[in-house]
């Protein structure tokens, strides 16, 4: 019966009925939607969550399959937008959650927006340049957010809680963050559930208000050589820091700080970002374009340009698809908006 949902989670005396109400009351906002946020975001709709907010800048592709678990071969077929192919999955699962959905890039004013009665900030992001905008959001606005990461067969995760621990700010010259990306090593399926059951817990225990129980350390581990570290950094917290010292300054929310053109984790993909948000009109593009190779859905449009393609979203966005050179990006896509 319906109302034996969560009759397990209740029995589960750290939750019980106060933390499942309680739960049932709260906002988490979850900052990319790939193999940790199909991960988590899945797991906090089965609990109960009240409202999850999604935002993710790309569509479903074949690849993804391997590990993003709310994903099927006809989302990657249709090139779906991942949050929107996430959001039909998860209302399949749980359709009294309220999911709100954003098709955009992660930037400094798309996030600010999106933070209001949020309770937690879940990163399921592949980059370190929205991990410290994240960083520098969650000290501004006193937001919990939780860092998780992995390449390979290891996983990182470490939950900061403004006012109470070390940022990741501070943390980054100290423990063991990572250069390696999944375009060079690859990523297997385990790792991501090992990471992501590290996040969702402590997530679960801020829902419930159990703070004392969230583990302030920073885990690490790699599942293929069956090690496990977990490393206290109370200490490492600096008076100085620029994003949770004395005097902050939140360096990842200044201007010159917000990157309007990335190289995309583990693709030869370049994404170029508007300086302004500005609708795309489809139509209107459609005319400076050979029609024969143009592929639409209702969320964005592919055009095949020799040896790259080119992915135009409604919010100004293109992705380059076939190089990872970002000045050769910007030649192909001013040549074909160009006509």
């Amino acid at each position: 019966m319906k109302e034996d949902r969560y009759s397990r989670q209740r029995l589960f005396s750290p939750i019980g009925d106060e933390g499942q109400r309680k739960i049932r009351e709260k906002h988490v906002l979850l900052v990319g939607v790939g193999a940790l946020g199909t991960s988590c975001a899945e797991q906090l709709v089965r609990a109960g969550i009240g409202r999850i907010t999604l935002i993710d800048r790309d569509y479903v592709e074949w690849s993804n399959l391997q590990r993003q678990q709310l994903f099927g071969e006809s989302d990657a077929a249709l090139r779906l937008p991942k949050v929107v192919a996430a959001k039909t999955r998860l209302e399949k699962v749980n359709r009294d959650v309220q999911i709100d959905i954003h098709i955009k890039d992660a930037g400094r004013e798309e996030l600010e927006e999106l933070l209001e009665g949020v309770d937690v900030v879940l990163d399921a992001t592949d980059n370190f340049e929205t991990r410290l905008l994240i960083n520098d959001l969650s000290q501004k606005w006193n937001v919990p957010w939780i860092y998780g990461a992995c390449v390979g067969s290891h996983g990182v995760s470490y939950t900061i809680i403004p006012g109470e621990n070390a940022c990741l700010r501070c943390l980054m010259d100290t423990v063991p963050l990572g250069g390696a990306t999944c375009d060079t090593v690859g990523v297997i399926s385990p790792v991501v559930q090992m990471v992501t059951a590290h996040q969702v817990a402590d997530t679960m225990k801020l829902l419930v208000d159990d703070v004392a129980a969230v583990n302030q350390k920073f885990i690490t581990f790699d599942l293929w050589q069956q090690r496990y570290s977990s490393i206290s950094v109370n200490n490492v917290k600096k008076q100085d820091c620029p994003s949770c010292g004395l005097n902050p300054t939140y360096p990842s929310l200044s201007i010159e700080n917000q990157t309007k053109t990335a190289v995309l984790c583990g693709r030869d993909t370049v994404q170029i970002r508007p300086a302004y948000v500005k609708e795309r009109d489809f139509e209107e593009l459609k005319q400076r374009l050979t029609q024969s190779k143009v592929k639409e859905n209702a969320f964005l449009l592919s055009y095949e340009s020799g040896d790259h393609r080119l992915v135009f979203f409604r919010d100004g966005r293109v992705l380059v698809h076939g190089t990872k050179d970002i000045t050769e990006a910007k030649s192909i896509y001013l040549q074909t908006v160009s006509g």
